[in-house]
């Protein structure tokens, strides 16, 4: 029998109480809400659904140590239960992705003979010309830290603590867990329970501050 696991804060909450957790308690998350947080993580929009994420589930202590030694000797890395080493896979608009994706509409009733020929001709086009990006790791990052969005507030949504981090060095994690070349590593991110005290919540620009109205710089009323 399924057993249907519920978040138990509600999305809005979840947004407004996510901080960048400094430290963590050593309590381990549930398999059941992990694996939740990490299916709802890849319900994430991507560009033709092409999916170019992918994640290194870390939850052994030496493997953290490892990864720590990358990351600035950061005590997040070992001290969370889990730590996911996020990355973007740049074959990601390659025929052979593009028909695994095809494949998945057509089993879940959204794809049809037309719009698979679409796809077809329009992905090579998309990465041959780059309308909307420069490098095809610029495209993967887009849309793995959706996907990493995602996952901090799915995971908050359980009561699971998350830090976003940055501070590390890709070319030694990409050696230490052998990562393609084709594959960048986009950021890291330890899930767990945080220890207090928690991080203060820093403050956000006014909406007036940061969007705009029909042109960059023209004043929003809201």
């Amino acid at each position: 029998m399924t057993i249907e696991i519920q978040p138990s804060i509600n999305v809005k909450t979840a947004i407004e109480s996510r901080r960048a957790a400094r430290s963590f308690k050593p309590d381990p998350i549930p398999p059941a809400i992990l694996a939740e947080i990490l299916r709802l993580g890849v319900r994430s929009p991507s560009g033709y659904n092409l999916q170019p994420w992918r994640f290194i589930v870390l939850q052994d202590p030496a493997s953290k140590e490892k990864l720590k030694a990358c990351a600035f000797d950061q005590r997040q890395v070992v001290e969370a239960p889990v730590v996911l080493i996020c990355c973007g896979d740049r074959r990601a608009g390659e025929p052979e992705n593009t028909e695994a994706v095809i494949e998945l509409g057509k089993a879940a009733g959204a794809m049809n003979d037309n719009l698979a020929g679409y796809m077809r001709q329009a992905i090579p086009q998309l990465f041959e010309n780059r309308p909307c990006f420069e490098s095809l790791e610029t495209w993967t990052n887009r849309h793995t830290m959706l996907a990493v969005a995602h996952l901090m507030i799915a995971a908050k949504s359980f009561g699971v603590d998350s830090c976003p981090m940055e501070g590390f060095v890709g070319a030694k994690v990409k050696e230490a867990f052998q990562i393609p070349e084709e594959v960048d590593v986009c950021c890291l991110l330890p899930l767990g329970y945080a220890a207090e005290p928690l991080k203060q919540y820093g403050g956000r620009f006014e909406v007036t501050q940061v969007y705009y109205s029909e042109s960059y710089g023209e004043t929003l009323q809201v």
